[in-house]
């Protein structure tokens, strides 16, 4: 098959996606295709907003959707490492250990309310988040095929709560944020539920199988040399900016080439653009960075920097 015809397969794909989870999410295309973004570069998503917009539904749907394997964890302040990673005990009747994997070794995992565990906990999801693989006990276990985390949190309460560490942070390839509806999609969000009793869900309409082919064509999209030195222009601005305290990773640099790669993918077309690198670098990049105090008492956000250093990278002009 030609590149063309890869893409323009992926774009299917992630067309019945879409409209898979639409069924039951009302607009928000764009949260949407960011996650499915997201999972055909094999990366995870942090899905953060205030509550009631829909967060969990998403997640649970999406992995519905995907046809894998899903466990959902509801993070508090008194879960442990070993509620997540699983723990060795001991069977009387076989007279030895045995390991009893936790949710993690699942294929799409929820970890709904990320910030509510505290930072021990949020520990153990660092490893196969970066690696695909946890350590429990000396005995490292791979994690399944594909491998997906699925992290939500609310940025508005904040008590009770402990915010993510930038190494973690660093390992979300992508925010994404729902939004309020509009007054139609509202409407339509009542119409659609009005009857409904029992929790919406959906039927798979892809597998793993397929998902994995997806992820290793997402990588022959074509990116220019020029639109690789515009993507790295900026994520180098980011670490020179006074605003900024703590710029973007080269890990973000690489997340921001993958994501570009597999956003044209979904619109069938086997080639990077420069508007690829626009729509994500702040979904991408935005979460990754922080600002100094002076920025922060200003009203500024490392949104509103990332979108001042796109208004001054220099766009590579078609040749």
């Amino acid at each position: 098959m030609t590149d063309t015809e890869n893409a323009q397969r992926i774009s299917e794909v992630a067309s019945r996606l879409r409209d898979n989870v639409q069924r039951v999410i009302v607009g928000a295309t764009g949260a949407i295709d960011l996650a499915i973004v997201a999972l055909l570069c094999r990366g995870h998503v942090l899905v953060e907003d205030v509550p009631g917009i829909g967060k969990t539904t998403l997640s649970k749907v999406l992995a519905q959707s995907m046809g894998c394997t899903f466990r959902r964890i509801q993070f508090t302040p008194d879960l442990m490492p070993s509620d997540v990673l699983g723990v060795n005990f001991f069977n009387q009747k076989a007279s030895e250990f045995e390991f009893r994997p936790g949710p993690i070794f699942s294929q799409v995992l929820l970890a709904d309310e990320i910030n509510r565990a505290t930072p021990r906990t949020q520990s153990a999801l660092l490893e196969a988040m970066q690696e695909r693989q946890s350590t429990i006990d000396g005995e490292t276990y791979p994690a399944p095929d594909p491998f997906l985390v699925i992290a939500t949190q609310n940025p508005v309460e904040m008590e009770g709560t402990f915010p993510l560490p930038e190494a973690q942070l660093d390992r979300f390839m992508v925010r994404v944020r729902l939004g309020y509806p509009t007054p139609d999609e509202e409407a339509a969000i009542l119409q659609r539920f009005e009857q409904a009793i029992a929790e919406p869900s959906v039927e798979a309409v892809t597998e793993a199988g397929e998902l994995r082919q997806m992820q290793e064509l997402v990588t022959t999209v074509r990116v220019d040399p020029s639109v690789r030195s515009y993507i790295v222009a900026i994520v180098q601005a980011t670490r020179e900016h006074s605003g900024l305290t703590l710029g973007a990773s080269p890990r973000a640099a690489l997340a921001l080439y993958r994501c570009c790669q597999a956003n044209a993918a979904l619109d069938g077309r086997d080639f990077v653009s420069p508007d690829d690198v626009k729509a994500l670098a702040s979904s991408v990049l935005a979460h990754r960075m922080l600002i100094t105090s002076n920025s922060r008492l200003r009203g500024r956000t490392p949104d509103h920097v990332v979108e001042e250093i796109l208004g001054m990278a220099p766009v590579p002009i078609e040749r």
